[in-house]
């Protein structure tokens, strides 16, 4: 059986959004714990469009503005990135309602799509074992770019992997990760430094559970296909 999956880095706009909307709950509960908030977040070039309606017990304290550049600062938008999130310009229409939450808390929370799954063992974190590859890729490159080899490069980006499954042999086919990258680095010095990222957490996935048989130097690697990504996230 072929399976593929896709994860994408904290810096990719689709993830931004979730991450600034979960902040903004977050907010909301910590100002009160039954707090409703119902938010949604676009972002479009240097432009960040807040919409929605929280409804707290007491004021919010916090601009939703700065919860927009401290999570973007904490992601890696940040001075010397393509996109400094301290220069989005920020639209906020989310009305704030002072009341009693549970209102709506009580009888409304229900907007979400919940899927369950238990499968093979803990080794995957009882996971389809393509979602849990790709996430581990994904978390060895973000961490890279953070603190590592990688350092100062992303934050967006995307992967996609390719796993074909035959029985307790599970063979990685095809990696696919496009990375965002800092100009004044060279486009194959970026490659090398993604392959030997990527390449690293493979062998330590390999040496902590064996079904994963095919060795790194079968897998097809294709890294930024479609060229160098300068100016990524909101704005790529």
């Amino acid at each position: 059986m072929i399976r593929v999956a896709e994860f994408v880095l904290p810096g990719h706009p689709d993830k931004f959004c979730d991450a600034i909307a979960d902040a903004i709950i977050a907010e909301v509960l910590k100002v009160d714990a039954d707090g409703y908030g119902q938010v949604e977040v676009s972002v479009w070039s240097d432009q960040v469009f807040l919409t929605g309606s929280v409804c707290t017990r007491r004021p919010i304290p916090v601009d939703f503005a700065d919860v927009v550049v401290a999570t973007g600062i904490e992601i890696g938008y940040t001075d010397g990135n393509h996109i400094d999130a301290r220069k989005y310009r920020v639209t906020d229409t989310v009305c704030r309602n002072l009341g009693d939450p549970t209102r709506w808390t009580g009888h409304v929370n229900d907007q979400a799509i919940c899927i369950g799954w238990a499968g093979y063992d803990e080794k995957v974190d009882w996971l389809p074992i393509e979602h849990w590859l790709a996430r581990e890729f994904r978390d060895a490159l973000y961490a890279s770019c953070k603190r590592g080899r990688l350092k100062g490069h992303g934050p967006d980006g995307k992967l996609l992997v390719r796993v074909r499954e035959e029985g307790d042999r599970w063979q990685l086919e095809h990696l696919l990760v496009t990375l965002q990258q800092r100009p004044e680095t060279s486009f194959l010095d970026l490659c090398a430094g993604m392959a030997a990222t990527l390449g690293g957490a493979y062998q330590t996935i390999q040496r902590n559970d064996p079904r994963w048989c095919v060795p790194w130097s079968e897998v097809e690697l294709m890294l930024n296909p479609n060229g160098p990504l300068l100016n990524g996230g909101s704005d790529g």
